[in-house]
């Protein structure tokens, strides 16, 4: 007797209104191209009517929480973004540009969790020679780890039943395709079924997966946002490809914490943990430029100090110009008004470039008094005091706000031979740092004096 096809429909990903075939324009909404291709939801049966009825309610306190024993990677960098090792049945989805690294870091995480741990490399953009081949370059060529190339959903998950393996890598989830629906490997249908299944199969038996996702050119990833909601922990593999330096990024994790970040350098070996992260991004001057700052911001639960550099030159064109590289457009504009109101400093005439060396991106307003003093350095072509940090968050009103984890930035400036240190009042320790001589300030006009010195 034939196996039954099974039943798809189309679904529409603004409204949610089916169809049994595919239109250009929703008949629910009216939205157009928004109808795509999904399995159909089979009615439930008497056995799990009965089922669902004999569901059990607990309470929460009668929950035993149990802490879960981590995998550790092998690599310190990739574990301090995953919040300390792999957790059993956890599902990670890695995403960057190509070329970025993301074969190779997960190709050495596998190498170093075989030795203790049966590791599954499920390959379905290159042939288990070209994996060898990245493996004998990488001086990998004995790991422990197994080779899949396969790209069919069903075979891959009749391979793990047979294996057994506790971890599997799949590279990447955008080539797999389940024979269950007949739209082409990588649509939003096909990503969103066989990531559904294979996280499905990794929570009931405790597997640790973890996908590889391509980007699109806005630098999202891929396929349906129903991705990034269905596993565990998303990471973001950042950089530029002419530097060596990468950046891995925690952007959601339910396992740690979020915004994490680990820096590798990319040798001829593969990927290399970077122990002082904080020395990439900090200039190599002899003495001190205008128009340059360090700030002591913080990634995750790591305090990083970064070097800001500001540029002011006279106007060129009709409108001055506003260009932030690493940091937020938007927060540039309201500081150069805040610096004009409250501050004095008037650049309506010039045009205003700021930079976040190393391509690392400040995303937090603990950067706001750095930016402001490097664009007042450059502006007055005057130089910062040398081997000085800068944090702090600016108001509308010209005040000087404290930052969270104060102390720990002062702890890091101060490892790197920092001397001086403008922070907000409240930020202002209670005993003295040794050889750290603290400049607290309440508002802007207090910092601007700074660079008076």
């Amino acid at each position: 007797m034939a196996k039954p096809r099974t039943k798809t429909i189309y679904a529409c990903t603004e409204c949610g209104g089916q169809s049994p075939k595919w239109q250009g324009q929703c008949p629910g909404c009216g939205a157009w191209n928004t109808l795509v291709e999904s399995l159909a939801a089979t009615a439930p049966t008497r056995f799990d009517s009965v089922a669902g009825a004999r569901s059990a309610i607990t309470k929460l306190s009668s929950v035993e929480a149990r802490a879960t024993q981590r995998i550790p990677t092998g690599l310190e960098e990739f574990d301090r973004v995953l919040g300390g090792g792999l957790v059993p049945g956890g599902v990670i989805l890695l995403g960057g540009d190509p070329g970025i690294g993301k074969s190779t870091l997960l190709l050495q995480a596998g190498a170093a969790l075989g030795a203790a741990h049966r590791t599954l490399y499920v390959t379905g953009e290159e042939s288990a020679e070209q994996i060898a081949l990245r493996a004998q370059r990488l001086a990998l060529v004995n790991a422990p780890i197994e080779l899949l190339a396969e790209v069919q959903l069903e075979a891959i998950i009749a391979a793990i039943g047979a294996a057994a393996p506790e971890i599997v890598v799949i590279d990447s989830i955008q080539t797999i395709y389940t024979e269950a629906l007949a739209s082409a490997p990588g649509s939003v249908a096909q990503v969103r079924e066989c990531a559904a299944q294979l996280t499905r199969l990794a929570k009931q038996r405790g597997v640790v997966v973890l996908f590889v996702g391509h980007v699109t050119k806005e630098g999202a990833i891929a396929g349906p946002r129903v991705l990034e909601h269905i596993v565990d922990t998303v990471l973001y593999f950042e950089g530029d490809t002419h530097s060596s330096f990468r950046l891995v990024r925690a952007i959601k994790n339910r396992f740690g914490a979020a915004n994490e970040l680990g820096v590798f350098a990319m040798t001829e070996r593969g990927l290399k943990g970077v122990a002082n992260p904080s020395a990439l991004f900090l200039s190599q001057h002899a003495e001190g430029v205008p128009g340059s700052a360090v700030v002591a911001t913080l990634e995750g639960s790591r305090p990083l100090l970064v070097e800001v550099q500001a540029l002011v030159d006279p106007v060129q064109g009709a409108a001055p110009r506003r260009l932030a590289v690493g940091l937020d457009p938007q927060r540039l504009a309201l500081l150069l008004a805040v610096l004009h109101r409250h501050g004095g400093v008037d650049t309506a005439g010039f045009d205003v470039f700021v930079n976040a060396v190393g391509g690392v991106r400040i995303l937090e307003p603990a950067a706001d008094l750095a930016v402001m003093l490097a664009v007042c350095s450059s502006l007055k072509n005057k130089a910062l005091p040398a081997k000085s940090l800068i944090f702090g968050e600016v108001g509308l009103a010209g005040e000087i706000r404290p930052v969270q984890r104060g102390q720990e930035r002062l702890r890091e400036a101060t490892k790197l031979g920092f001397r001086t240190a403008l922070i907000p009042s409240l930020n202002k320790p209670k005993q003295a740092i040794d050889g750290m001589s603290i400049v607290a300030v309440d508002r802007i006009d207090q910092a601007l004096e700074f660079l008076r010195q």
